[in-house]
C-alpha cells in the first residue's frame, strides 16, 4: 500500500500546482493577447499588447517570484 503523504511533500506537491497553473494562465494571457493584437478578437490593439507583454513577463517571472516568496517564508517560521 501507499504511505501516506508527508506535509512537506504535500506542501510541494501543493506549491508545484499553483506554478504550473500561474504558467498556464500565464500562456493563456499571452495567446490572447497575441490574438487581440493581431485583430483575430475584435479588442482594442494597446490592450492586445499589454495583455501579450503582461502574460510574458508573468510567465517568466510569475514562478519565480512565488518561489522566492515561498522560500523567504519557511525561513520565517524556522525561527
Amino acid at each position: 500500500m501507499n504511505a501516506p503523504i508527508g506535509t512537506d511533500e504535500a506542501i510541494a506537491r501543493q506549491r508545484f500546482m499553483i506554478m504550473n497553473a500561474v504558467r498556464i494562465g500565464s500562456l493563456g494571457a499571452l495567446i490572447v493577447g497575441l490574438a487581440i493584437a493581431r485583430s483575430v478578437i475584435d479588442l482594442p490593439y494597446p490592450l492586445g499588447v499589454a495583455l501579450a507583454v503582461g502574460g510574458l513577463l508573468a510567465f517568466y517571472f510569475g514562478p519565480r517570484a512565488l518561489a522566492r516568496k515561498w522560500k523567504s517564508s519557511a525561513g520565517d517560521d524556522a525561527q
